[in-house]
């Protein structure tokens, strides 16, 4: 009787921790989506205000791709390479190169917004085209295409 009370017990809490991690995996997941997707429409923003003009939201809209920026790493954890997701392989086995790009979006939005903030035209565009640079090289080398 004893033994079937600790197996069942033993096996709830590997139930448990089994349903924990999944949960854990699906949230990352959930979440990583989602700041790509608020990404995505940041850059768009950025582009229409840098067509207008419009200093002042470039710089709101920089500063916030370097807030996501800052939480891109810690949303793609081991194991968290599952489900419906575009992400490649290449993020977990080439780690310190997909936190390279995350550091170099920073970079780049930081200087967006620092040419913004200045009012400088032409080093806003200039910012522009290297901050578009680095979302693409992240895409090229750790998304894969649409199916």
């Amino acid at each position: 009787m004893i033994k079937k009370i600790f197996a069942s017990a033993l096996f709830g809490m590997l139930a448990l921790g089994v349903a924990t991690q999944v949960f854990a995996q699906a949230n990352a997941l959930e979440e990583r989506q989602n700041l790509m997707k608020r990404q995505n429409a940041d850059a768009k923003a950025l582009k229409a205000a840098v067509e207008a003009k419009d200093y002042a939201a470039v710089e709101v809209k920089a500063k916030d791709l370097i807030s996501t920026s800052d939480k891109i790493f810690a949303l793609f954890p081991k194991g968290s390479d599952s489900g419906k997701t575009r992400a490649k392989p290449e993020i977990w086995t080439n780690s310190e190169g997909f936190a390279k790009n995350a550091k170099a979006l920073n970079k780049s939005a930081t200087e967006l917004a620092a040419a913004a903030k200045a009012g400088n035209d032409a080093e806003v565009n200039v910012k522009l085209k290297e901050l578009g640079a680095v979302c693409v090289s992240c895409h090229k080398e750790f998304r894969a295409a649409k199916n």
